[in-house]
């Protein structure tokens, strides 16, 4: 996608600082926290989340909304699938 994502996210998960496999594990948790059907924004560092988000989410059975890059800094959108 590209810097005009315009998603509502049910709940912000931070994980600026965190590697591989934090930002993930961390993201599997909140996940289970929020109702299927609701949005997970996650903001990282981590430049190996860019290929590990999409393929967490799709594994997982959510739907991957898109990320937006701002510097060192990645905004991730996933929707809760089941």
């Amino acid at each position: 996608m590209g810097d005009g994502i315009d998603v509502k996210a049910d709940s912000v998960l931070d994980v600026k600082g965190l590697c591989c496999p934090m930002p993930v594990v961390k993201a599997k948790k909140a996940m289970d926290a929020i109702e299927v059907g609701q949005v997970l924004e996650i903001i990282g560092t981590d430049p190996g989340s860019k290929g590990d988000m999409p393929a967490w989410a799709n594994r997982a059975g959510h739907e991957f909304l898109g990320s937006t890059e701002d510097g060192e800094v990645f905004t991730f959108w996933v929707k809760k699938g089941k």
